[in-house]
């Protein structure tokens, strides 16, 4: 079985790679990058694909395509609807999508791209496999020097409950469905074993670094500011703050469970994330 998983060598598609690599025959991963010579580190076959124009001969032979989706926010569902078309194109068995948690219902601005996604693949016809993660918690633990610096952790998501895990277990869990049966038609909630809120983030990394380091809730507006004061175009900025204060109603919470399941072992706690991040 040939699998070729989208946008290789980006984080989670490298990590994606790299675990696969433990479940099936190397010559049977395929990594699709816009530039293939910066995947050919990656010990697997290359082939050149553009979400923005893809070439279905690129994806020849392939049995599972695991579309990780684009980080470009520019027409992202055209993008993705650029690839789905061309894998029906070249009769691809399978798709694997990375979406957001509860895509089909989230009001959150950042999952309306997924749940067009998904929509697309549906219209396609193609046999699909939907991963819809959480959070990543390098979205917070990647900052913290910045938080350590400032004293403070900031944000606009009150005590909103949060299910993330590490980007190595999303990874994990793309290459178990993308190498195993029994996954056609799935549509799979993924978040981490804990729930957890900004506030015990703050509170692990104060216990670990000896330093009193709160969490500061801000109003939108304010957080906004700031943000786009780092440098974010306000765009972005808008996004994560809308993701802030909608994550007060639990739309990145998922506590199924399956995500564990999936990796046969318990997600990543947050003290190993905070522990790592630290280094």
């Amino acid at each position: 079985m040939t699998i070729a998983i989208t946008g290789a060598t980006g984080q989670l598609g490298r990590l994606a790679i790299a675990h696969l690599q433990t479940l099936t025959d190397p010559a049977q991963i395929i990594a699709l990058a816009r530039d293939p010579a910066k995947a050919a580190n990656l010990g697997v076959t290359t082939r050149a694909f553009d979400y923005t124009a893809p070439d279905s001969t690129a994806l020849k032979g392939v049995d599972v395509l695991a579309l990780i989706s684009s980080s470009d926010f520019n027409d992202r569902v055209g993008q993705h609807t650029n690839v789905i078309n061309a894998a029906k194109a070249a009769g691809v068995g399978r798709i694997i999508y990375t979406s957001i948690q509860q895509a089909e219902a989230s009001p959150m601005l950042i999952a309306a791209d997924h749940k067009a996604t998904e929509a697309a693949i549906h219209a396609a016809g193609l046999p699909a496999t939907i991963l819809r993660t959480g959070w990543y918690t390098e979205n917070w633990t990647s900052n913290l020097a910045g938080a350590i610096s400032a004293g403070a952790m900031i944000g606009a998501a009150g005590d909103a409950p949060f299910t993330p895990a590490t980007r190595a277990d999303y990874a994990q869990a793309l290459a178990v469905v993308a190498a195993g049966d029994g996954h056609d038609g799935q549509v799979y909630e993924l978040g981490g074993d804990q729930t957890i809120t900004l506030a015990d983030i703050a509170a692990e990394v104060s216990r670990q670094t000896g330093k009193d380091i709160p969490y500061n809730n801000l109003p939108g507006d304010v957080y906004q500011g700031i943000l786009e004061s780092f440098g974010l175009p306000a765009g972005f900025a808008t996004v994560l703050v809308d993701v802030d204060i909608k994550a007060q109603g639990g739309w990145l919470a998922d506590t199924s469970g399956t995500l564990g399941r999936l990796l046969g072992r318990p997600t990543t706690p947050l003290s190993e994330a905070v522990r790592v991040a630290l280094g």
